[in-house]
Order: C-alpha cells, then sequence, then structure tokens
C-alpha cells in the first residue's frame, strides 16, 4: 500500500482501538501502539513482503515508565496471502467486521469488546486449535471472532440430554462483568475502630444483574464457533461498576452500640458507620458464556461451561451483534 493508503489505514485502525478504550500514538514510523491498562498491542499497515517479515521477525524492545513491557503485535495487510508468524493478521474481512462492531457500538451508545488473542501467524479465524472438550460441531466449524469467554465443555449432545427435550439447538455466548474489588480505610467513632479493609471477586450477569461464583483462571480469548451468536450486554460497565460497589458498601456497613453511664442512668446510643465509597476499588473485565440453548416446546438453555440448567432463558428481547 503506498503511504496516502497506509495513512488511512493507520487512522481507521486507530479508530477500532480507541472505540474498545485503548489509547493509540505512534511510534518510529510506520509503527503504532495501543495501550489499554497493562497490554500493549504494536501496529503495523503494510503489504511489503520486506516490512511485514522484519516486523514479524524483528525483536523490537518497548520500554514503559523505565520497565522493559511485553506486547503482542498486530498486522494490517490487504495481501491475502500475507503470512506473519507470531503476528494477529486483520485483512478486509476483519477490518470490516470490527469497523462496523465499533461504528454500531458508538450508534447504541454500547461497549465495543475487542480481545486481542495470541499471534498465529494467520488471519483470525483460521487454522484455530479447539480446546480440549468443546463440541464436535465447534471443531468442524470455521472459527469466529476472538473474545474473552469461558471454553466450551458440554456438549451438543449433552446439553439435549440435560435439557431432556428435542428441539433446535443454537450456541450463544453470553455477556458477563467478571469482578475484583478490594476495599480499604476506617471510621473512630469514640473508643470505637471499624476496619473496611476487604477484598473479593466475582460475576455479574450482564442481562438480568444476577451474580454469580466466577472462576477467572478459566477464561480464553480465542476464536468462538463462525455460527455461534454474541449477545449484547443490558448492563453497562459503570452500570455494573455502582451496583458492586453499592453492594460492598453496604456489607461492610456496621452498626455500632455504645453504652453510656451517667450517674443511675443507663443509655444506648446506636451509630451506623458506612465506608467510603472512594475506597472500594473494583476493577472489570467482560467475559462471555457460552449457552446451549434448545427450543422445542419451551426454551431450556444449558451453560456449556458447567452444564448447569438455567433457571429462565437470558436472552429473550435481547438484541444480537
Amino acid at each position: 500500500m503506498d503511504e496516502k493508503v497506509r495513512e488511512k489505514a493507520r487512522n481507521a485502525i486507530k479508530t477500532i482501538f480507541e472505540a474498545a478504550g485503548y489509547d493509540v500514538s505512534a511510534l518510529e514510523d510506520p509503527f503504532d501502539l495501543a495501550s489499554r491498562n497493562d497490554e500493549f498491542v504494536m501496529i503495523l499497515c503494510s503489504n511489503d513482503p520486506d516490512e511485514i517479515a522484519e516486523f514479524a521477525g524483528g525483536n523490537f524492545r518497548l520500554m514503559s515508565g523505565g520497565e522493559e513491557i511485553e506486547y503482542k503485535k498486530l498486522l494490517f495487510s490487504l495481501d491475502p496471502g500475507v503470512r506473519a508468524d507470531g503476528c494477529i493478521i486483520w485483512g478486509r474481512d476483519e477490518f470490516i467486521r470490527l469497523s462496523g462492531e465499533a461504528a454500531l457500538a458508538g450508534i447504541l451508545s454500547r461497549n465495543f469488546s475487542l480481545s486481542i488473542g495470541a499471534g498465529k501467524g494467520i488471519r483470525t479465524g483460521e487454522d484455530v486449535q479447539v480446546p480440549s472438550g468443546e463440541t464436535k460441531a465447534a471443531q468442524g466449524a470455521e472459527a469466529g471472532i476472538v473474545i474473552p469467554h469461558l471454553p466450551i465443555r458440554i456438549k451438543r449432545e449433552s446439553a439435549v440430554q440435560i435439557a431432556k427435550m428435542q428441539g433446535t439447538v443454537a450456541l450463544k455466548f453470553m455477556p458477563f462483568w467478571f469482578y475484583s474489588f478490594k476495599s480499604s480505610g476506617e471510621q473512630v467513632y469514640r473508643d470505637h475502630r471499624v476496619p473496611f479493609d476487604a477484598e473479593g471477586e466475582g460475576g455479574l450477569n450482564a442481562i438480568n444483574g444476577l451474580k454469580f461464583e466466577a472462576d477467572a483462571r478459566a477464561v480464553i480469548e480465542e476464536s468462538i464457533p463462525a455460527g455461534a451468536e454474541v449477545v449484547s450486554p443490558r448492563i453497562t460497565q459503570d452500570e455494573a461498576r455502582e451496583k458492586i460497589v453499592s453492594e460492598v458498601a453496604e456489607n461492610l456497613t456496621q452498626r455500632i452500640r455504645i453504652k453510656q453511664v451517667s450517674g443511675d442512668a443507663i443509655s444506648y446510643e446506636e451509630k451506623v458507620l458506612k465506608p467510603d465509597r472512594r475506597a472500594i476499588d473494583v476493577r472489570l473485565r467482560q467475559v462471555y458464556v457460552p449457552i446451549w440453548q434448545v427450543r422445542g416446546k419451551k426454551i431450556v438453555e444449558v451453560n456449556a461451561f458447567s452444564g448447569e440448567v438455567l433457571s429462565s432463558p437470558m436472552d429473550e428481547g435481547v438484541e444480537i451483534f
């Protein structure tokens, strides 16, 4: 691609990353760097074989705050046959899909989830290794987008048996907020000291707001089966954070009773001590949970990770992106 096309491509790729909450800055030409929290992605837009080979094989050292950082390499190329070991590759199809999803998320004021998987030197979605325990249907299907999700451990046939019903079976990925929190601080009233030190983790259903025990260690960032549907969250990140902070603050609130003696009279004073909400730090990560939906005389949904039957369908009336 000539320099004018490259510049347009860099700006377009920057827009996609910024829609997902990344900060994008220019490195030494022709490279860019996208960063989000502790995640860094080095970006090259090019069709030039020599430039691509240098990018793929080069051992670039990136520094931040005086320390060397780990990063992933992403190549955007319009060459349909390009290969680059160790790089994630975006081509025309990936660009069209991701730019469209980012634009739609902006229109609907929704979060745009963009996860960068491990570099395989091939286009996103090609030659992806299916995790052990996934369904035969998934193994035979073309890989889809890369999102953080729990792996598929329950096969399609097993889900039908668990549902105890025959019908149309669809694989859906439902959005959840995996979170961790840490609270600090204390309040002192007279001779009573109440500390608010606490920490914990869990999950929040991004559709109905229900809490559940989340196993963050099981999350993988790999391609999902191409035919699967990814459901948009109803609860935003800010709403999830507010809900968690409120619940943590309520759980840490303490009511103390203070005895007072004045002559022969004894009285008690009750005091409610609450933590400072600003001292409750919550970290959130959007993760998708695979669900087998069996539609027959009724709808039964089975958690494809745990095998649990959900009490009621989660996605009725929810838009799919």
